[in-house]
């Protein structure tokens, strides 16, 4: 191998390191984000439906538990999609936990990203900060809303994407 073709390899080793890297900060922060809707939710929460044509939050939540299985199996090259039925609130917070565990873990193997960081990203990625987005407008729907924060100043890890968090910074 030639100096140019190690200086091009070492250069795409660094730009894959770094969009790895993003990707898990990214899903840290979806992590935090998530466990302020979910954490102490009113046990009617679940079912509640805005309207009869929107998804109940269980149901949002079934489909983000998806969307990160899904983007496991992305990442190592399988165009596979798995409707699951809804499971009771606090077992669909776990599952859906237990799903982001399993893509951060693969994230943080050596393991090779068989779709592109920014295919992860605009696909499930980006669906499910939507849907944290809803999450939170239907707790305050609900009558059980979900206080602001500074987002910028809050204690978010690359690695840390179960329901247990860190305490807001500073919540308003």
């Amino acid at each position: 191998m030639n100096s140019k073709s190690a200086n091009s390899s070492s250069a795409l080793a660094a730009a894959s390191t770094d969009a790895r890297n993003l990707l898990r900060h990214t899903v840290a922060t979806l992590a935090y984000r998530a466990s302020k809707p979910l954490r102490n939710a009113p046990a009617e929460f679940a079912g509640f439906r805005a309207s009869e044509r929107t998804r109940t939050p269980v149901e949002i939540l079934a489909h983000m538990g998806d969307l990160f299985d899904w983007a496991l199996n992305l990442a190592k090259g399988k165009q596979v999609w798995n409707d699951a039925q809804p499971l009771p609130w606090d077992e669909e917070v776990k599952r859906f936990f237990a799903a982001l565990q399993r893509f951060e873990d693969y994230l943080a193997s050596d393991d090779p990203l068989l779709f592109s960081a920014e295919k992860l990203f605009q696909g499930p990625i980006a669906d499910a900060l939507t849907h944290v987005g809803q999450l939170c407008i239907l707790r305050g729907m609900a009558g059980a809303p979900v206080k602001g924060e500074s987002y910028f100043r809050a204690e978010i890890i690359a690695g840390r994407v179960g329901l247990e968090q860190a305490a807001p910074v500073r919540e308003f």
